[in-house]
């Protein structure tokens, strides 16, 4: 479903990701590992067009969509959920809803705003209250939320356990398993190992801003080279 071949990204001068590839099949969801400043999120932003790479290529659904602009990927069916979760303060938890709904070509909506409550039911609870007066879980839950208002068949998921409660965590844990069921394809970015390997089907390990191994989760947890160098766990 996504293929990323040999690209090169870069923040002004800075040379951030050096040849990196990775692929995702449909219904999958393949973790990317790494500390931080390894280069998960610019591998993300690369995907999604909010940082083009310079060299290389990515491709959805076999179209080359590299230095695409971002609400192109969206239209495309590619959602993106920011480490920095970037709600809409003022506007309730229910307008940051309504606002982010897309209708997919075709007319046919897998999600709306019911499907999203009823996915997340603690946010129909607060549905009116402001979202930059919610706790980090609650607008982890609505950031996640909001991207599927657009109705992706990719998802993209950055950092989502980052900074919180061990409960919120595992709550979080059970909803993004819950993704694959619903047909979405994942890309997960994450530093917390645990939650990562759990969840995932296939990994990737990034360090300095290049991929030093990728294989079946399996693989990955049995390979003790691999895993005191990289994993610690």
């Amino acid at each position: 479903m996504l293929q990323v071949e040999n690209i090169h990204t870069f923040y002004g001068l800075s040379h951030i990701l050096f040849d990196v590839s990775l692929t995702v099949s449909e219904r999958e969801i393949v973790c990317l590992l790494g500390r931080n400043g390894a280069g998960k999120s610019t591998t993300l932003r690369s995907v999604m067009g909010m940082t083009a790479p310079r060299r290389g290529n990515i491709a959805y659904k076999g179209s080359n969509i590299t230095g695409i602009k971002p609400y192109r990927a969206v239209r495309l069916g590619i959602g993106y959920v920011p480490d920095d979760r970037r709600v809409f303060a003022d506007l309730s938890v229910d307008e940051n809803l309504e606002i982010s709904e897309r209708v997919p070509k075709g007319g046919v909506r897998h999600w709306d705003r019911k499907r999203v409550y009823d996915f997340f039911p603690a946010l129909q609870y607060i549905m009116s209250r402001k979202a930059g007066l919610l706790s980090g879980g609650e607008q982890q839950m609505l950031t996640i939320a909001r991207a599927l208002m657009t109705n992706p068949e990719f998802l993209l998921l950055d950092e989502p356990t980052e900074g919180l409660a061990p409960m919120v965590v595992r709550m979080l844990e059970t909803q993004i398993s819950g993704l694959r069921d619903t047909g979405l394809t994942v890309l997960l970015a994450e530093q917390n190992q645990k939650v990562a390997l759990g969840l995932s089907d296939r990994g990737y390990i990034i360090d300095n801003g290049a991929i030093r191994y990728h294989g079946p989760i399996d693989e990955l947890k049995a390979n003790e080279e691999i895993r005191k160098k990289y994993l610690l766990v």
